[in-house]
């Protein structure tokens, strides 16, 4: 019995030199602004797992919460203008 292995170029995969292309880091940039959010979101929320929740708590998660929102809304009318080609 033969084994098959990917010993031809056509098989093989290209190599990869595990580094991410520009298009990669442009893309993460693009969206640093609803990742950051996100984070302070989840800090807001981690702060009050083993606590009860004040009215400053209440306050700090609903701003964090209404800026992924905003965030969202930002990444979202800039992907729907990259769809339309650039036309607004």
């Amino acid at each position: 019995m033969k084994s098959i292995g990917a010993l031809h170029a056509p098989v093989t995969a290209l190599s990869f030199d595990g580094e991410p292309s520009a298009v990669e880091l442009d893309a993460v940039q693009q969206e640093m602004p609803l990742i950051l959010a996100e984070v302070d979101l989840l800090d807001a929320r981690i702060m009050v797992l083993d606590r009860p929740v004040t009215e400053l708590d209440a306050r700090r998660i609903r701003r964090a919460r209404n800026r992924v929102l905003a965030a969202r809304r930002v990444a979202a009318n800039r992907a729907g203008t990259v769809l339309r080609g650039g036309a607004a």
